[in-house]
Protein backbone atom coordinates (compact mmCIF):
# COMPACT_ATOMS: atom_id res chain seq x y z
CA UNK A 1 0.00 0.00 0.00
CA UNK A 2 2.74 2.50 0.77
CA UNK A 3 4.39 1.49 -2.48
CA UNK A 4 1.75 2.65 -4.37
CA UNK A 5 1.11 5.95 -2.62
CA UNK A 6 5.29 6.60 -3.37
CA UNK A 7 4.77 5.62 -6.96
CA UNK A 8 1.47 8.47 -6.95
CA UNK A 9 3.54 11.19 -5.31
CA UNK A 10 5.99 10.45 -7.97
CA UNK A 11 4.80 11.25 -10.28
CA UNK A 12 3.29 14.56 -9.15
CA UNK A 13 6.95 15.25 -8.30
CA UNK A 14 6.33 14.87 -4.22
CA UNK A 15 9.09 12.97 -2.38
CA UNK A 16 8.01 10.55 0.08
CA UNK A 17 10.23 10.21 3.26
CA UNK A 18 9.90 6.57 4.06
CA UNK A 19 10.61 7.09 7.62
CA UNK A 20 8.33 9.32 8.66
CA UNK A 21 5.60 7.98 6.36
CA UNK A 22 3.52 4.90 7.73
CA UNK A 23 0.03 3.20 6.28
CA UNK A 24 -1.74 2.67 9.54
CA UNK A 25 -5.04 3.11 11.52
CA UNK A 26 -5.64 6.39 12.34
CA UNK A 27 -6.35 5.16 16.30
CA UNK A 28 -2.15 4.34 16.16
CA UNK A 29 -0.75 7.64 15.03
CA UNK A 30 0.44 10.28 16.29
CA UNK A 31 1.09 13.80 14.50
CA UNK A 32 1.80 16.97 15.81
CA UNK A 33 1.43 16.16 19.83
CA UNK A 34 -2.39 14.86 18.51
CA UNK A 35 -3.03 11.28 19.25
CA UNK A 36 -6.31 9.97 17.70
CA UNK A 37 -9.05 7.46 18.94
CA UNK A 38 -12.67 6.32 17.47
CA UNK A 39 -15.67 7.86 19.01
CA UNK A 40 -19.03 6.03 18.90
CA UNK A 41 -20.09 5.18 14.97
CA UNK A 42 -16.63 5.22 14.22
CA UNK A 43 -16.12 9.25 13.84
CA UNK A 44 -12.21 9.46 14.23
CA UNK A 45 -11.52 12.02 17.25
CA UNK A 46 -8.32 13.62 18.28
CA UNK A 47 -6.72 14.46 22.07
CA UNK A 48 -3.19 15.35 23.22
CA UNK A 49 -0.83 12.51 22.70
CA UNK A 50 0.71 11.14 26.09
CA UNK A 51 4.16 12.48 25.34
CA UNK A 52 2.62 16.07 24.92
CA UNK A 53 0.87 15.32 28.41
CA UNK A 54 4.04 14.34 30.06
CA UNK A 55 6.19 17.21 28.72
CA UNK A 56 2.92 19.39 29.61
CA UNK A 57 3.53 18.03 33.05
CA UNK A 58 6.75 18.20 33.39
CA UNK A 59 7.09 21.91 32.53
CA UNK A 60 4.26 22.94 35.21
CA UNK A 61 6.13 21.01 37.50
CA UNK A 62 9.54 23.13 37.07
CA UNK A 63 7.15 25.98 37.18
CA UNK A 64 5.34 25.04 40.65
CA UNK A 65 8.75 23.43 42.37
CA UNK A 66 7.99 23.24 46.10
CA UNK A 67 12.21 24.07 46.53
CA UNK A 68 12.43 26.83 44.04
CA UNK A 69 11.93 30.14 46.47
CA UNK A 70 9.43 31.73 44.20
CA UNK A 71 6.23 32.98 45.73
CA UNK A 72 2.67 32.15 44.40
CA UNK A 73 2.37 35.53 42.31
CA UNK A 74 6.14 35.07 40.61
CA UNK A 75 4.65 30.98 39.70
CA UNK A 76 1.24 32.19 38.47
CA UNK A 77 3.23 35.07 36.08
CA UNK A 78 5.15 32.12 34.44
CA UNK A 79 2.29 29.93 34.03
CA UNK A 80 0.32 33.06 32.31
CA UNK A 81 3.25 33.18 30.08
CA UNK A 82 3.07 29.09 29.54
CA UNK A 83 -0.41 27.62 29.70
CA UNK A 84 -2.85 29.78 27.52
CA UNK A 85 0.04 29.05 24.52
CA UNK A 86 -0.33 25.31 25.15
CA UNK A 87 -4.40 25.38 25.89
CA UNK A 88 -4.49 27.19 22.15
CA UNK A 89 -2.47 24.92 20.49
CA UNK A 90 -4.42 21.97 21.62
CA UNK A 91 -7.86 23.55 21.61
CA UNK A 92 -9.11 20.81 19.07
CA UNK A 93 -8.45 17.95 21.20
CA UNK A 94 -11.97 16.49 21.85
CA UNK A 95 -11.35 15.24 25.34
CA UNK A 96 -12.65 17.88 27.84
CA UNK A 97 -12.24 15.75 31.12
CA UNK A 98 -8.20 15.53 30.46
CA UNK A 99 -8.10 19.23 30.55
CA UNK A 100 -10.76 19.34 33.40
CA UNK A 101 -8.29 17.03 34.99
CA UNK A 102 -4.79 19.07 34.50
CA UNK A 103 -6.74 22.25 35.55
CA UNK A 104 -7.20 20.39 39.24
CA UNK A 105 -3.78 18.93 39.47
CA UNK A 106 -1.90 22.15 38.88
CA UNK A 107 -4.19 24.24 41.49
CA UNK A 108 -3.47 21.32 43.82
CA UNK A 109 0.18 21.59 43.09
CA UNK A 110 -0.27 25.60 43.76
CA UNK A 111 -1.42 24.88 47.24
CA UNK A 112 1.08 22.75 47.94
CA UNK A 113 3.78 25.28 47.32
CA UNK A 114 1.87 27.55 49.46
CA UNK A 115 1.57 25.28 51.93
CA UNK A 116 5.63 24.43 52.00
CA UNK A 117 6.37 28.46 51.64
CA UNK A 118 3.67 28.48 55.43
CA UNK A 119 6.19 25.75 56.68
CA UNK A 120 5.42 25.99 60.62
CA UNK A 121 1.97 24.76 61.85
CA UNK A 122 1.08 27.76 63.65
CA UNK A 123 2.09 29.75 60.71
CA UNK A 124 -0.04 27.59 58.40
CA UNK A 125 -3.45 27.58 61.10
CA UNK A 126 -2.86 32.13 61.32
CA UNK A 127 -2.67 31.73 57.54
CA UNK A 128 -5.12 29.47 56.77
CA UNK A 129 -7.78 31.58 59.34
CA UNK A 130 -7.49 34.59 57.74
CA UNK A 131 -8.07 32.94 54.16
CA UNK A 132 -11.52 32.03 55.96
CA UNK A 133 -10.68 28.36 57.35
CA UNK A 134 -12.62 27.18 60.18
CA UNK A 135 -10.78 26.53 63.61
CA UNK A 136 -10.73 22.80 63.06
CA UNK A 137 -9.97 22.61 59.25
CA UNK A 138 -6.81 25.05 60.33
CA UNK A 139 -5.58 22.65 62.94
CA UNK A 140 -6.44 19.75 61.42
CA UNK A 141 -4.09 20.83 58.12
CA UNK A 142 -1.32 22.66 60.46
CA UNK A 143 -0.95 19.10 62.50
CA UNK A 144 0.44 17.35 59.32
CA UNK A 145 2.36 20.14 58.45
CA UNK A 146 5.20 18.28 56.70
CA UNK A 147 2.49 16.55 54.24
CA UNK A 148 2.05 19.25 51.80
CA UNK A 149 0.80 17.27 48.81
CA UNK A 150 -1.35 15.19 50.97
CA UNK A 151 -2.98 18.35 52.81
CA UNK A 152 -2.97 20.34 49.61
CA UNK A 153 -6.41 18.33 49.15
CA UNK A 154 -9.88 18.33 50.88
CA UNK A 155 -9.93 20.91 53.37
CA UNK A 156 -7.50 23.13 51.70
CA UNK A 157 -10.24 23.00 48.81
CA UNK A 158 -12.26 25.11 50.73
CA UNK A 159 -9.74 27.62 51.82
CA UNK A 160 -8.04 28.21 48.96
CA UNK A 161 -10.87 27.93 46.18
CA UNK A 162 -10.44 28.08 42.09
CA UNK A 163 -10.95 31.81 42.79
CA UNK A 164 -8.66 32.05 44.58
CA UNK A 165 -6.03 31.59 41.83
CA UNK A 166 -8.53 33.31 39.71
CA UNK A 167 -7.56 36.48 41.85
CA UNK A 168 -3.99 35.69 41.17
CA UNK A 169 -3.93 35.43 37.53
CA UNK A 170 -3.74 31.30 36.85
CA UNK A 171 -5.26 30.70 33.76
CA UNK A 172 -7.64 27.92 33.11
CA UNK A 173 -7.56 24.93 31.01
CA UNK A 174 -11.23 23.89 30.90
Amino acid sequence: MLAGLIKLYERLHLKVSETKTAVAPASRRKCLGYAFWCGPGGQVKCRVADKALKTFKQRIRQFTCRSGGRNLTEIAERLRAYIPGWKTYFQLAQTPNVFRELDKWIRRRLRAVQLKHWRRGTTMCRELKALGASETDARQVASNSRRWWRNSRFLLNRAMPVACFDRLGVPRLS
